[in-house]
């Protein structure tokens, strides 16, 4: 039978087939729209069960507040090219909004099947890798940042104060974060069994070197204490230098902004984001 061209272009527009897909699978439906979609549906479904085994390395990290919570979600997909298309970008703020309005905290099969409907559209492995939401304690500040290439993300909250220079600083910690990536946010949070791993590392290069190796054992273990010191510094977010100013530790300029505004501030919550990890 022979299809009206609007059809054609209708469907085109509510599922995002190419043309000439919407075309057959009007012809194969005898101009019926709605089985046309579901045409289109099914054989969208079977083309990304294809695509299963492919690697889903590419997509974008979306970060949105909404009142008192912030959701964080990853939606990953094979190439770059989905990734960046509008279509993909509507699909992961839509999964947000759905969040805030469903009050999810985690991956539900409504937000995984509005993944899957859109990768039926684009035809390719693409899937909810992860969702959290945070909530916002009241008189907190929340600091969100995304970097340009959407595949790196951190949100900060400081509890104490709502001031602009905290807001200011919440952000710059968010930037810091995506920056360093720091495997911790504070010293204790790191395993004895790391320390005591790094312990015997800076040990067997010391005894590999011979001026080194022939220092008083009790010389050695302050080496060694020093070392440790330094790379705890080096990987735990606090400790670490300010990215804006770097003489000053993350705790330091915390404090420094507190006496600032007048308030006693904390971290309560600390998170970079790197997609796939």
């Amino acid at each position: 039978m022979k299809i009206d061209m609007k059809l054609v272009k209708d469907l085109n527009d509510a599922t995002g087939a190419g043309l000439m897909a919407c075309k057959k699978a009007l012809e194969e439906a005898e101009g019926d729209v709605k089985g046309a979609e579901k045409i289109l549906k099914e054989k969208g479904l079977a083309s990304v069960a294809k695509r299963a085994d492919k690697a889903a390395g590419e997509g974008r990290i979306f970060i949105k507040q909404n009142g008192n919570k912030i959701a964080i979600v990853e939606l990953v997909c094979e190439t770059d090219f989905v990734a960046n298309g509008e279509g993909f970008i509507a699909c992961g703020e839509e999964i947000c909004k759905r969040i805030f309005e469903k009050g999810y905290t985690k991956i539900e099969q409504e937000l995984s099947d509005m993944a899957l409907d859109y990768a039926t559209r684009v035809h390719e492995n693409m899937s909810l890798k992860s969702v959290e939401v945070i909530d916002v304690p009241a008189g907190a500040t929340a600091g969100m940042y995304v970097h340009s290439d959407n595949k790196t993300g951190s949100v900060v909250i400081i509890k104490g104060s709502e001031a602009d220079a905290v807001k200011v600083f919440a952000k710059d910690c968010c930037m810091h974060l995506a920056a360093f990536t720091p495997a911790y946010i504070t010293k204790d949070e790191i395993p004895e069994s790391y320390i005591a791993e790094q312990k015997e590392i800076f040990l067997a290069k010391m005894n590999n070197d011979e001026k080194m190796a022939s220092k008083p054992d009790n010389v050695k273990e302050g080496i060694i204490a020093g070392q440790i010191k330094k790379h705890l510094a080096e990987i735990s977010f606090v400790d670490q230098g300010f990215v804006k100013d770097p003489a000053k530790t993350v705790s330091a300029k915390l404090a420094e902004v507190g006496k600032e505004v007048g308030a006693d501030l904390s971290f309560g919550y600390c998170k970079v984001i790197v997609l796939g990890k």
